[in-house]
């Protein structure tokens, strides 16, 4: 998607998901900035992320329909 990121991940009940999005967050800009120096030029304030996020716990949605909702979301950007 050109504009946000779908991850579906797997944490502990007792991690803060604050802290995991700020790492997560944190080594993509450092791996993408090392690999590609020239993208911070092109952004704003040199950020590559926004400092909001959304979460969503799956409850009894099983993993194949968030997976099969995900690769619809990329179908309908293509389109």
């Amino acid at each position: 998607m050109p504009d946000h990121v779908h991850l579906l991940i797997s944490i502990p009940p007792q991690a803060k998901i604050s802290d995991i999005v700020k790492h997560l967050k944190g080594v993509s800009s450092r791996y993408l900035f090392q690999e590609f120096p020239d993208i911070r030029t092109k952004l704003r304030k040199g950020h590559l992320w926004a400092p909001s996020y959304f979460v969503r716990a799956t409850g009894n949605v099983t993993i194949g329909t968030i997976k099969r909702y995900i690769k619809e979301q990329e179908k309908r950007h293509k389109d």
